[in-house]
Order: C-alpha cells, then sequence, then structure tokens
C-alpha cells in the first residue's frame, strides 16, 4: 500500500514542493487548508487534482482530529504558520496562537489518533535570533529576536516535549532560509527578484528596502523539503539544522538580482526606516554538517543559480502579463 502524507500548510511554498516531492515518491498526498471565502491554490494548481483537500484550522483542535481521521497518514508534515516575521509585531498573540499553540494542537490531536503517525515540525533559523554562535548547529542556544522567532521556539520544544513524554516520532527540522519563484512577494528574496525584473521591464523605477547588512543563509526550497522527507524516514526521531554554511547580505542578494537584468543596483534601490525591522537578526549561517552525515543530504543548487531562477520567473511572468 501507498503511504499516507497529511500536509498542513499545503498552499504554501514549502507545501508546494513537499506535494510534488512526495507525489514523485509514490505517496497519497492530503493537504489542509483553513476554511476562506477565497482560497488560493496557485501553488499547487497544477498537482491539485492529484492532492486530496482537507479543511482544518491550526487553531481548532476538532479540525485537526478530523482531519486526521479523514487522512488516516504515516506521516503529517506541519508546515503551516504566520510565517512573516515582519507580521509578527502587529499580530503577535495570531502568531502565538498559530505558530506556538497550533503545533501543540496537533501533536495532541496525533496522540490522541494514532501515536505512530511520524511528525515533522518546520522549525526555523529565526529561533536563534541574537545569534550565540557562529555557525549555528542544533545544539546552539536559541534567543528569538521576533514573536515569531519566540512562537517557533515554543513549536520546537512541545515538539522535543512530545517525543520525550510520549515515544512519539517527532522531529524538528531547523531550516535555515530556503526561497523560489513561488516565495510570497512580502519576503526580501522575491521582492527584490520582482522589482529587478520591473525595472527592467520599464513597470517601475525604483525598490524600497530596510537592512542592507543583514545576512542570511538562503537555500532553495525545493531542495530543503527533501531534508524533511529524510527525517521521517530515520529509525529514530531527531533534530537537524538545514541549510547551505554559506551567508550573504541583502546587498549581496540585490547586486546579483540586478546583475541578471543588466541594471546598477544602487541606481534604482531606496533604504527606508519602515522596513527596517525593531529588533534585527544580523547574521544567520547554518551548520548543516549533522543532516549531511546522518540523512546524506547536501543541497543541490547554489545562492546564484537561486536568485537567477527567480529574476527569470518573475521577468517572463511581468513580460506575459504586460504583452501588448
Amino acid at each position: 500500500m501507498a503511504k499516507r502524507a497529511l500536509i498542513t500548510g499545503v498552499t504554501g511554498q514549502d507545501g508546494s514542493y513537499l506535494a510534488e516531492f512526495l507525489l514523485d515518491k509514490g505517496y497519497e498526498v492530503f493537504g489542509m487548508v483553513r476554511r476562506s471565502s477565497l482560497y488560493n491554490f496557485e501553488r499547487i494548481q497544477h498537482i491539485q487534482d492529484r492532492i486530496q483537500i482537507i479543511t482544518g484550522d491550526m487553531s481548532d483542535q476538532t479540525s485537526l482530529i478530523a482531519a486526521l481521521r479523514e487522512s488516516q497518514p504515516d506521516e503529517v508534515y506541519n508546515l503551516a504558520a504566520q510565517s512573516f516575521v515582519q507580521t509578527s509585531w502587529p499580530q503577535p498573540v495570531f502568531t502565538g496562537d498559530v505558530t506556538a499553540l497550533g503545533v501543540t494542537r496537533l501533536l495532541d490531536a496525533i496522540r490522541t489518533i494514532n501515536p505512530d503517525i511520524r511528525f515533522y515540525q518546520a522549525s526555523s533559523s529565526e529561533m536563534f535570533g541574537k545569534v550565540q554562535e557562529v555557525p549555528q548547529r542544533e545544539t546552539t542556544p536559541f534567543y528569538p529576536r521576533s514573536p515569531y522567532g519566540v512562537a517557533k521556539v515554543y513549536g520546537h520544544w512541545i515538539t522535543v516535549n512530545y517525543r520525550e513524554s510520549y515515544n512519539m516520532h517527532a522531529t524538528s527540522g531547523i531550516l535555515f532560509n530556503h526561497e523560489s519563484p513561488r516565495r510570497g512577494l512580502e519576503f526580501v528574496t522575491r521582492k527584490v527578484t520582482f522589482h529587478a525584473a520591473k525595472i527592467a521591464l520599464g513597470l517601475a523605477n525604483e525598490l524600497r528596502v530596510g537592512n542592507l547588512d543583514s545576512q542570511r543563509d538562503w537555500g532553495f526550497a525545493g531542495d530543503y523539503v527533501e531534508a524533511m522527507w529524510l527525517m521521517l524516514q530515520q529509525d529514530t526521531p531527531d533534530d537537524f539544522v538545514v541549510a547551505t554554511a554559506k551567508t550573504h547580505s541583502v546587498q549581496r542578494l540585490i547586486e546579483v538580482a540586478f546583475n541578471c537584468v543588466g541594471l546598477e543596483w544602487s541606481r534604482y534601490v531606496v533604504q527606508d526606516p519602515k522596513f527596517m525591522r525593531p529588533a534585527e537578526v544580523d547574521l544567520l549561517i547554518g551548520d548543516p554538517s549533522k543532516a549531511r552525515e546522518k540523512l546524506g543530504w547536501e543541497p543541490k543548487v547554489s545562492f546564484e543559480a537561486l536568485i537567477e531562477m527567480m529574476v527569470k520567473s518573475d521577468y517572463d511572468k511581468l513580460k506575459q502579463e504586460h504583452r501588448p
């Protein structure tokens, strides 16, 4: 029989890539989405007829129990969250309810329905925040610098707690920044590649950004979902950092993106205090050696190739949309 997987947050960037990956592995895939007057299935429309959609909400445990009963999964991948760091300051309570307590509700629903289900929690490099060591690894102390980061720390530790309290196969993947052409426009990588394409096509004349000096470890989302799956194939649950071990500044991101369309970035970029975070995370770089040694996982797409992929995708889409 084919394995069955339930993905929360299936309509997001990671959910769409993971659904593709699991379908290629022969899984029966169930995707959980929140009830809404307007569904956004854009990222999964090409595989939507191969996924069974279930409605559920991370703030409602009854719906999570119902989703588990309907899907009867072997594996659950929890990718649902209020996932935009900037939004977590004006919406800290909502972020905590979904991104932190939602993990508890789902874990407890699994414990109630079938504790043998293998569980993956999407943890985040934002948990490291004001970093205590460089590079960051599984043993690095957390020092989150946003309500989102704090919520993710709670989700991480409650996953560890259920693993140790109830002997559940519950694993956390501490993923560093991972991007793709499917990334939302509110994220800095996609904002940069989208504006580089717009400016090159004469559809805009500036890009407004915050801190140019922030450094991140950026990889390709399509690579990172393989690591999620590999974690749940292990005999023993554990926590893993998933990263490229290379860091780049926001300014370098902009340089690469604008070079892709033959533009000098400094002529178009404006620093705007509106985009500065109340508490900044300056340097994130992960040490993925444990994932390499125990999972056999390596990132395949380089930073430059990733940004080029994103710029090309945005350029082609915008050119198509604005064709005379």
